[in-house]
Formats: C-alpha cells, sequence, structure tokens
C-alpha cells in the first residue's frame, strides 16, 4: 500500500505523469537502466526526482516517526492521550524555530531554522525530565504535569516573538502550521536515518514495552529495569519526534490517532503494534500532503488538514470507547 501510494502520489500534480512512466523513472534511477527512460518526456524524470520524490519520501517518513513514537509515548506513560507533544516537544521545537526565524537565520545559514528546532525540542525534553524527577524515578503523570507547564511557557514566549516580529511573523506561522513544500534529498536522509535509528530501538525494547503495561512492580519482577528502560524510549522517542518536527512544522493527531487506529487491527502488542504503526503513519501522511498538494485548488498547510480531520476522527474513537466502557 505505501508503496503504491508513492507511485500514486508521484503521478499527481500542476503535471500529470502517467502511471508507468513514474514507475520507470523510479526504476530508473534505481537500478541505473537508463534505457527505461525511452520515450518519455526529458521534463518527467526532473518533476518526479527533483521536486516530487523528497517532498513524497519526507512525508511518509515523517508521518511513520510520528505514529510509532506517539505509540511509545502512550505505552511508557500508560495514557491514551499521550502523543509526541504530550511533554512539550513540539513547543520547544516550535520555540527554536521561531528564534531563527526571528534572527532572519534561515536567510543566512541552511537549515538554520530546523537545526533551531531540533535544539529546542531536545532542550526542552531533558528540562521536563529534570523538573519531574524524584527519588523514586520517572512518574508519568509528573511528565505529563511538567510538559504542560514547560508548553504553556514555551507558547507564551512564541506569541511574544510573533508580537515582536513584525514582517517576518507570516513565516513562523507558516512554519508553525506544518508543512512539506520544497523538501529536498537532504530532507529524507536525515529524517530517515534518525527514524530508522529509533524504530530499532523501539523494536528492540518492544517486549519490555508490553511488560511495562502491567506496571512497573510486575515489569520489574520479570526483568525490566523500570528505572533506565522508559527513560530510554522516552528519550528515543523524543528525538525522533523532534526531528520529524524540526523538518515539517508543527504537525498533530498522527501521533495521538494512528496507534488507536492501528490497535483495533493489531491488538495492544508492541512487537506488532510499532511496525504496523509505522507503516500506517506513513501512508496516512503521505494521503494528507497528496490531498493538500495535488487535489485542493490551493495547497493549505498540513498541520491545518490533520487538525481538521484528526480530531473529529478521535472524538468519535473517544466516545465510541467511552460508551463500549459503560456497557461492559
Amino acid at each position: 500500500l505505501l508503496s503504491g501510494a508513492v507511485v500514486a502520489a508521484g503521478r499527481m500534480g500542476y503535471v500529470s505523469i502517467p502511471f508507468a512512466d513514474v514507475v520507470k523513472i523510479i526504476l530508473s534511477n534505481l537500478t541505473g537502466q537508463q534505457h527505461l527512460l525511452a520515450g518519455i518526456d526529458t521534463l518527467f524524470p526532473t518533476v518526479i526526482m527533483e521536486v516530487r520524490l523528497p517532498r513524497i519520501l519526507t512525508a511518509a517518513i515523517v508521518g511513520g516517526g510520528l505514529a510509532v513514537a506517539g505509540a511509545v509515548f502512550q505505552g511508557i506513560l500508560l495514557n491514551p492521550l499521550a502523543d509526541p507533544y504530550t511533554l512539550g516537544v513540539s513547543a520547544g521545537a516550535a520555540f527554536g524555530a521561531a528564534i531563527a526565524i526571528l534572527l532572519n537565520l534561515y536567510l543566512k545559514v541552511i537549515y538554520s531554522v530546523p537545526l533551531f528546532a531540533f535544539i529546542g525540542a531536545t532542550a526542552t525534553l531533558f528540562f521536563v525530565i529534570y523538573l519531574s524527577a524524584s527519588g523514586e524515578g520517572l512518574s508519568s503523570n509528573n511528565l505529563i504535569l511538567s510538559g504542560i507547564i514547560v508548553a504553556a511557557i514555551l507558547s507564551a514566549g512564541i506569541s511574544f516573538m510573533k508580537y515582536v516580529a513584525d514582517e517576518q511573523v507570516s513565516v513562523i506561522i507558516f512554519w508553525l502550521m506544518g508543512s512539506f513544500a520544497s523538501k529536498t534529498w537532504p530532507d529524507v536522509l536525515l529524517t530517515l536515518i534518525f527514524v530508522s535509528i529509533g524504530f530499532l530501538i523501539f523494536l528492540l525494547f518492544a517486549r519490555d514495552l508490553n511488560l511495562i503495561a502491567l506496571g512497573s512492580r510486575t515489569a520489574s519482577t520479570l526483568g525490566v529495569d523500570t528505572r533506565k528502560t522508559p527513560l530510554i524510549l522516552l528519550v528515543a522517542a523524543s528525538l525522533v519526534a523532534g526531528i520529524c518536527v524540526s523538518v515539517s512544522g508543527i504537525i498533530g493527531f498522527v501521533g495521538l490517532l494512528v496507534p488507536h487506529m492501528v490497535r483495533f487491527v493489531t491488538g495492544p502488542d508492541n512487537r506488532r503494534l510499532l511496525p504496523v504503526a509505522l507503516l500506517t503513519g506513513a501512508i496516512l501522511m503521505l494521503c494528507a500532503d497528496t490531498f493538500t498538494r495535488a487535489v485542493l485548488p490551493t495547497e493549505i498547510p498540513i498541520g491545518v488538514l490533520t487538525a481538521l480531520i484528526g480530531g473529529p476522527v478521535f472524538c468519535y474513537i473517544f466516545r465510541k470507547r467511552q460508551k463500549s466502557m459503560r456497557v461492559d
């Protein structure tokens, strides 16, 4: 499904390209067989390989990264409403990006906005962990409360920067709404490396994550280090979310909604949940981005679309679960 979605997204846009030509262009670049390009318009390979495919792959990787990070957050914090932004990671990334834009660094230093966004997300994560730490280790309630407090402070800082930004305010607002426009192959490589490393860590600790859901005492008796393992997973999930946000801007509801959708199919076992969540998040994000880019008459920020769709869908799922709990 993901491969088909990539090819379908490649053919859609201002310049419509036949499905077979998209496949031939991708295969030609993968295998180096130039004879596959015979009879194809010389403009098509440039459109696919330099304009559309980097954006398509970045959207898919970011969607998968946010979804799997959300599943890990919900598993660690034992909270169905947890997602990559629960701990203030998104607010930290937005704060860092706003600083770079306010100082006009995006005009002077390449990739300054993603770099500052990633630094902001990482710094926020470690400050939240420091704020919530106690002698008994990390508490999910303390982490969530600390994340809410820090996010509120950073949001106020972002509002102040928008107030003083003057002509840069539109750039800050556009970044905050999320977009995959003008993504390049370095963006694909950057997100692929970090999301792949994080995903391997999640798979390595998938069994431990299952045991953590039984409670810290039970998990500890079954051999899980209940202090070290949650911290490793927490940092890895936050860094994956941080790198995704730094590239795409603020995109909500993917990490919150996708794990709930996938659990209807896979059940709660993280050894199955995480891979399926990765693929499902990638497909949904790619479809949403393609819809904004190629179907709508005017492109709207992807963060706006995911919020408009994800919010009502999550309300429906949440309400349905509440009714089923009453019946039980």
